[in-house]
């Protein structure tokens, strides 16, 4: 098999760490038996479907020596076994090529999930409230963390917009294709006439940004505070609580107002501006890769109408892989595996085409 030294190698360290795990030095070292546990636990899936693999290849083998045997009825087990055999092979193979791709580096974050209300008025904060919601009971399945830093709600009592802080394990590389336009197509409770309308929200997934990362200076910062609005009791609206945060550098306001406390305030805000200063930055290093590639990979421009929702048809259509999935209920619940599983499988598949291509 193509990359099987590359596989060996892996295993080998993926021992040499296991082997670490266990000497009294490390465990005695927080700080290491941190580095070691995490640097193994990354190795675990390439390791254990690299010795699935090793496990069929090898009862391929023998049931392929089994076909040369004088027995018919052996000879019949074995052809049964090699028709078995084959497929999970390739298909074990094929996972192998993917978990074999170069990581993207944000797949481990956690994010930062801003949904605004576009087109539609009062229908189109509608939606983005139900939105939130799918995402907010798609990240409970996963027992992720949900934080809203600031809402905005509208007169219906949809969302104008929402900004939160998804936390837990690798929130980014299961939700980085979700950037984008979200169109609905629904007839509204205020319409008489029955008629459908279009509306949209635009949804932007950044990755959250470590302070190594984006070092913010404190003289490039404007802060002020004010009383926050919405609901929270009756310190809300009496204390400043709420914190609005200025980057004069790029001109970059985030405001935070979820928390009663000033200082939790300030601390969600600095995250929320330190991953916009981050994105900012990965489209700095977009711009110098070609269109072409970057167009394989994705680029999770929040311009480009990636979804399409039809509740008349219980229909849902991602334009980009041309997917449609007569699921809408169930994904409006928070079962997106379905699109999620899908869109992770293309852009998998087209990064090894660029890499095949590249060879």
């Amino acid at each position: 098999m193509q990359y099987q030294q590359r596989l060996d190698e892996a295993e080998r360290r993926f021992e040499e760490l296991t082997a670490q795990m266990a000497d009294p030095a490390v465990i005695n070292d927080p700080s290491l038996y941190r580095k070691v546990s995490k640097a193994q636990s990354d190795m675990v899936e390439i390791v254990t479907k690299y010795r699935e693999w090793k496990t069929a290849h090898r009862d391929l083998e023998g049931a392929r020596a089994m076909l040369a045997d004088s027995d018919a009825d052996l000879r019949a087990m074995a052809q049964e076994e090699i028709l078995r055999l084959e497929p999970q092979l390739a298909d074990v193979e094929q996972q192998l090529k993917y978990l074999l791709l170069p990581k993207d580096p944000n797949d481990e974050k956690n994010i930062i999930l801003e949904i605004r209300a576009g087109t539609g008025g009062d229908e189109a904060t509608l939606f983005a409230a139900e939105v939130f919601r799918m995402y907010s009971r798609f990240a409970e399945a996963r027992r992720w963390k949900v934080e809203v830093t600031s809402s905005s709600e509208s007169s219906v009592g949809g969302l104008k917009e929402v900004i939160a802080l998804v936390s837990g394990n690798k929130v980014y590389s299961q939700l980085k294709y979700e950037s984008g336009v979200h169109r609905v197509q629904r007839v509204p409770e205020t319409e008489q006439q029955g008629r459908v309308h279009t509306s949209a929200i635009t949804v932007a997934v950044l990755p959250e940004a470590d302070e190594v990362e984006i070092n913010i200076d404190e003289k490039d910062l404007r802060i002020d505070t004010f009383c926050s609005s919405g609901p929270g009791g009756q310190s809300v609206n009496t204390t400043y609580s709420a914190v609005r945060i200025t980057h004069l550098p790029t001109g970059l306001v985030v405001s935070c107002q979820d928390e009663k406390s000033q200082i939790k305030n300030r601390a969600k805000g600095l995250r929320v501006l330190r991953s916009r200063l981050y994105e900012l930055e990965l489209e700095k290093q977009q711009e110098k890769i070609g269109a072409e590639r970057r167009s394989m990979v994705g680029s999770g421009d929040r311009s480009e109408k990636i979804r399409t929702y039809n509740f008349p048809q219980n229909r849902i259509t991602d334009h980009r892989i041309g997917l449609t999935l007569h699921q809408l209920n169930l994904v409006m619940e928070g079962k997106l595996d379905p699109i999620v599983d899908a869109l992770t499988n293309f852009y998998q598949t087209e990064k090894l085409k660029e890499q095949s291509e590249a060879a």
